[in-house]
């Protein structure tokens, strides 16, 4: 059997290459949208693509099955399980739990698995030549290393009144059917730690059954339905706003992007032309660099593993918008974009100097640091803590109010703009993204406190806890 683990660090998303090198045949497990990254791994080994596979209708990112199909001519299996409302609408093999296929010599079986979605499954793989005995789970976002998938982001996300509690009492009953299996068996999951999709996932790529009978929290409560349920839906982080489309373009026909595509170098007139009809402009330098001379109205979202996830909360579908980055982040970027499908951009510039050949000025962020921070907090400065809800229980600054920046331009009138506001996150990611967002939306009285949570209690400064 040949085995590759493929991991995208900015989704914190695994997929999986699994392939009988006697049959020169070969399964993908929920491949992300830039399937090139399959294909060359087919090539090298001699293999053909000719199944695959997806654990759930994703949320967190496009699915690309299709554009792998489209492809290799693999075909695609798919779950035909949670009933009306859960059933992908195009060609595929529909798969119901106890179901089995074969890729060359390696046996596959389906486990429906519901609970995070009602269509969810899993797939146990046994190594036929080797042992009768399966040796492999794919659980997809059912099991991770240390914490199971979340069933509220139906409801949170997609709007789904109802759902999550339904889906908690699917996950206990699930989980139970999961700690019947021998513990030898390996646990590979859809996502690492980082991922939204549960709230303490491990860092370590797999597991195995036996290990999480003894360290997941969730097998932990035999026999306790209710307190299962409780802990699995309180604080859970909060879900990208994006994950909504994600569910919507992964059950049915859409666009293929079968290459990653190359971007179009806007002329600084074409920037400004853009720019006066409405067309966001994504500044993707380092918050260092942007606070040191930004273009007005430009939003700083960088560029590193948060990029994909960050955009997704700002940028609708349907809008164009431009980046403003060196060309060779170009590939790293537009693959990022890809896996969530934002792929309507207009065009890029490589650095703010177009802006000041145009004869315009550059903007600076008003970055201050702790001993500012609480002089002005003293003062009667309004304090807005930008980190999700469960953060902020955990710890925060006294006096401080809670506005999670991914929700921010939906709630504006949360800021005031009568005084000085002080604005921090942790470390300074998102209170750079915020900033941006409020300048943007002419408020001048915003100061960022970019050292935030991190280095005010590492300083021993007071803490507040509602825990």
């Amino acid at each position: 059997m040949f085995f590759q683990h493929v991991y995208d660090k900015s989704l914190a998303q695994a997929s999986y290459f699994i392939g009988c090198q006697k049959a020169g045949v070969a399964l993908v497990i929920d491949p992300k949208r830039d399937v090139d990254t399959y294909l060359e791994i087919a090539k090298q080994n001699n293999m053909k693509i000719t199944h695959i596979a997806e654990t759930h209708i994703h949320a967190d990112f496009l699915s690309g099955a299709r554009e792998l199909a489209a492809l290799t001519g693999g075909k695609l299996y798919l779950s035909d399980e949670g009933g009306e409302g859960w059933q992908y609408q195009f060609n595929h093999v529909g798969l119901k739990n106890g179901d089995v296929f074969k890729v060359g010599n390696l046996k596959i079986e389906v486990l429906h698995t519901p609970g995070h979605t009602p269509e969810s499954i899993s797939f146990l793989l046994t190594d036929v030549p080797a042992s009768e005995e399966p040796v492999m789970l794919f659980t997809g976002d059912f099991v991770f290393v240390g914490d199971i998938g979340r069933p509220d982001l139906l409801e949170e996300a997609a709007g789904l009144v109802g759902t999550k509690d339904v889906g908690a009492k699917q996950m206990y009953q699930s989980i139970s059917r999961f700690s019947t299996l021998p513990d030898y068996i390996q646990v590979w999951p859809g996502h690492g730690a980082g991922s939204a999709c549960g709230k303490a996932l491990g860092a370590v790529p797999s597991t195995t059954v036996g290990y999480e009978k003894v360290r997941n929290w969730a097998l932990q409560y035999k026999d306790n339905e209710p307190g299962f349920v409780k802990f699995l839906l309180e604080d859970q982080p909060e879900p990208p706003k994006y994950f909504a489309k994600m569910k919507e373009l992964n059950k049915v026909e859409r666009p293929l992007l079968t290459e990653v595509p190359a971007l179009k170098k806007l002329s600084k007139e074409e920037l400004k032309a853009a720019m006066d009809k409405g067309v966001k402009v994504i500044d993707t330098r380092l918050k260092a660099e942007f606070a040191a001379g930004f273009i007005p109205s430009t939003l700083n979202i960088q560029g590193n593993n948060a990029f994909a996830t960050w955009m997704g909360w700002f940028l609708s579908y349907n809008e164009p918008f431009i980046l403003i980055a060196e060309e060779s982040k170009h590939d790293d970027l537009v693959r990022k974009l890809m896996r969530i499908g934002l792929d309507n951009i207009y065009g890029y510039v490589p650095s703010v100097a177009v802006w000041t050949e145009l004869g315009n000025t550059l903007q600076k962020a008003d970055v201050i640091g702790i001993e500012e921070f609480k002089s002005l907090a003293k003062e009667g400065a309004q304090i807005v803590d930008l980190r999700g809800a469960a953060e902020f229980k955990a710890g925060h600054v006294p006096g401080a109010d809670n506005l999670f920046v991914g929700k921010m331009e939906t709630n504006l009138s949360k800021i005031n703009k009568d005084r000085t506001v002080l604005i921090h996150c942790q470390a300074g990611d998102r209170s750079a993204i915020a900033y941006s967002v409020l300048v943007k939306h002419g408020f001048t009285n915003i100061k960022n406190y970019s050292a935030g949570m991190a280095e005010w209690a590492n300083s021993g400064n007071p803490v507040v806890s509602e825990n």
